[in-house]
């Protein structure tokens, strides 16, 4: 009689363990090129923060101007966003990422020749800005809703945590890094062959973006039909998982935009990128404030919210996969965040209290945003993934408007630059009631059978694996 348990387990053991060891390969293949992406991608978006604090007495900028630069990049992002991301489902990500990269390298370092190309154009010089910044969002454009698209072509929902945080590691990270690496060359390169330091700064942080293209373009794959590093074994086990997962998502995009849910996963983004954004942008800015004025120790301050936030990102992470809970480790880290940010301004005077609360504030809003990135791909499924979720994205970035010009307004208002920060930590609050209203059922795993066991796909698949092992 006992010998039956043991028999069935031994096979299931292996089909497992080819199971893990099949997404295990597919993690090594693609994270670390998606990982330099958004490391590359975040370095290049905000690192228009480090040159502000040389860049405005320049070319002659106001902090309201630097803020409408700053958000401007938010409405191309907006417009072009769904646009990008059909045309990625379409011609394939290999391409369209490559495509992104390369124009959004050449458009950053344009920025650092505002004033010449504004005499050219016969522009202010603040329209100049705002023109770039613009096109630089369009060119960025789909860059992030593709990835998360690209990863929901390879994982399903219940994986998706772990490898968000793999992926979105890559922000803290070229957030801590890019601090140090502005400061250290805004401060070592001012005035060589004539150049400011924020311009060198601009110049050399866009060359990455360039040949990241061409990693991209001959690295990546479009789907699981096309990898040839897959045995036929394993692309048939990853289509078997997606294909059963798949079956009680929305597949029609106009069904995605009538969908409630999809608003409410919106209005959550709006809130909590509203307050990220607001500390990215705003972040040296903020620690200049408290008393401290070289651009390298403040690169070497901002470092310290970012070192932080990567080990809680990776533990909230690993703690949701273990437990299977996504929504409480969403909720928390939005609480968190928003505490933390109040706490901040109301302490903003004091330097270590200040970075102490903006490091729990920073821990809390990275922390939380893996594990949001999870729900989309478990309520959308085919064209409606790949327009819906570049939707949720477009709509929920213009939180780069707001999170920009509230700092801004709050300091033309009071001429306190903290005061922005109160109004960024109550909208991480709002954000965590918004999460708590996401319906415990969408997020539950996919159907499985009656009797608790895989789907008949991925049974097929399991059993096709088990074969593989025999022979």
């Amino acid at each position: 009689m006992t010998a039956v348990p043991s028999a069935i387990a031994a096979p299931t053991a292996r089909v497992d363990e080819f199971e893990e060891r099949t997404y295990r390969k597919v993690v090594r293949r693609l994270l670390p090129v998606l990982l330099l992406c958004y490391v590359v991608a975040y370095l290049d978006r905000v690192n228009v923060g480090f040159a502000k604090l040389q860049m405005l007495d320049d070319l002659g900028l106001s902090d309201t101007m630097y803020a409408i630069g700053a958000s401007v990049f938010f409405w191309g992002y907006f417009i072009f966003e769904v646009p990008s991301n059909v045309f990625l489902h379409r011609y394939g990500a290999r391409f369209w990422i490559a495509r992104i990269m390369f124009t959004w390298g050449l458009v950053s370092m344009a920025l650092a020749f505002v004033a010449p190309l504004a005499r050219i154009a016969h522009v202010e010089t603040a329209t100049m800005f705002y023109m770039l910044r613009f096109l630089l969002g369009i060119c960025e454009a789909g860059f992030f809703p593709g990835v998360i698209l690209y990863l929901n072509f390879w994982f399903p929902a219940q994986r998706q945590s772990r490898v968000m945080s793999g992926f979105l590691i890559a922000m803290p990270v070229s957030l801590m890094l890019g601090g140090v690496v502005s400061g250290w060359l805004m401060e070592h390169t001012a005035g060589l062959f004539g150049y400011q330091g924020w311009q060198w700064m601009l110049l050399i942080e866009g060359v990455p973006s360039l040949l990241t293209a061409f990693v991209v373009y001959f690295s990546l794959d479009d789907g699981i039909d096309r990898a040839r590093w897959l045995t036929p074994q394993e692309k048939s086990l990853l289509a078997a998982n997606l294909q059963r997962e798949s079956a009680h998502k929305t597949a029609r995009f106009g069904s995605a935009v009538r969908d409630p849910r999809v608003w409410l996963l919106i209005a959550i983004l709006l809130t909590f990128n509203t307050g990220f954004y607001g500390l990215a942008f705003w972040l040296p800015s903020i620690i200049k404030a408290t008393g401290v004025q070289d651009p390298l120790h403040i690169g070497l301050l901002t470092a310290i919210p970012y070192g932080v936030a990567i080990i809680a990102t990776l533990a909230n992470a690993a703690h949701s996969k273990k437990t299977g809970e996504r929504r409480l480790h969403a909720a928390i880290p939005a609480l968190i965040g928003g505490i933390g940010l109040i706490m901040s301004a109301a302490l903003a005077h004091h330097v270590v209290w200040a970075i102490t609360f903006l490091t729990i504030a920073t821990a809390g809003i990275l922390a939380l945003m893996p594990i949001y990135w999870t729900f989309p791909g478990q309520l959308l499924s085919g064209a409606a993934a790949a327009a819906g979720i570049a939707m949720i994205n477009a709509i929920g970035n213009l939180s780069g408007f707001t999170g920009s010009m509230i700092t801004a307004v709050a300091k033309d208002l009071t001429g306190d630059i903290n005061n922005g920060t109160y109004a960024l930590g109550a909208c991480l609050l709002v954000s965590c009631v918004l999460i708590l209203l996401v319906p415990r059922t969408m997020l539950a795993p996919a159907a499985s059978n009656p009797d608790g066991g895989p789907g008949r796909e991925t049974a097929r698949a399991r059993k096709a694996a088990e074969r593989t092992e025999h022979a």
